[in-house]
């Protein structure tokens, strides 16, 4: 099992540098197989075609994108920081995974793949949204509890701190026509999120109006 996890580990590193190449149209099994030392039989056997190929790579970048969401939040404890600040912090890990390289590729393969349909862009909403949307929303939970904001439907609460943080930035990667912000503009503008979060839902703000 561990042989067959480092050989897949490898194609998927081999299949994100032909996409970055190539794209995904351009992108074949045999060129992914050449670069990635393994046998185009064994790339058919395992995946059935390049779609397929594809899925697993999205399953796997959105399983290390939750890990990497899901630690970070661990290593910032309640009793280290109050629960707006753990959103801010959260804010920006979250925007600087998900305008990175990978995320940004498999989003173009994702938008590629709509008219073979659109397997990959399921994907991608399936497995990229739920354990993270969770993590928020405790987040949310928690400042609520805490009273920093105030009694409201956290997952609407959360779906608006989610389209101020992400905004369009994904597409513009997406599309080209922007570069991945660097980590000074990324803690500028989650800490202008939390800042709107607050004028929309603190607690304080309710109070004084």
């Amino acid at each position: 099992m561990k042989n067959r996890t480092d050989r897949e580990r490898r194609i998927f590193e081999a299949a994100y540098k032909v996409l970055s190449r190539k794209g995904f149209k351009s992108a074949s099994m045999l060129a992914i197989a050449k670069a990635a030392g393994a046998s185009n039989e064994t790339m058919y056997n395992w995946y059935g075609n390049k779609q397929g190929l594809l899925a697993a790579m999205i399953k796997d970048n959105a399983d290390q994108v939750a890990a990497d969401l899901e630690d970070f939040a661990a290593k910032v404890p309640d009793k280290d920081t109050d629960s707006i600040a753990r959103l801010e912090k959260f804010g920006c890990k979250l925007l600087d995974l998900l305008t990175g390289e990978r995320s940004v590729l498999l989003n173009r393969a994702a938008a590629a793949d709509v008219a073979d349909g659109g397997l990959l862009g399921r994907l991608l909403s399936e497995h990229g949204r739920s354990r993270m949307v969770a993590l928020i929303s405790g987040t949310v939970e928690a400042a609520q509890a805490a009273g920093k904001l105030r009694v409201h439907d956290r997952q609407e609460i959360t779906e608006i701190y989610l389209a101020l943080l992400l905004g369009d930035i994904q597409i513009r990667r997406v599309i080209g026509v922007t570069r991945a912000p660097p980590p000074e503009a990324i803690a500028v503008h989650s800490q202008r999120v939390i800042e709107l979060l607050l004028d929309l839902f603190g607690a304080e703000k309710a109070a004084a109006n």
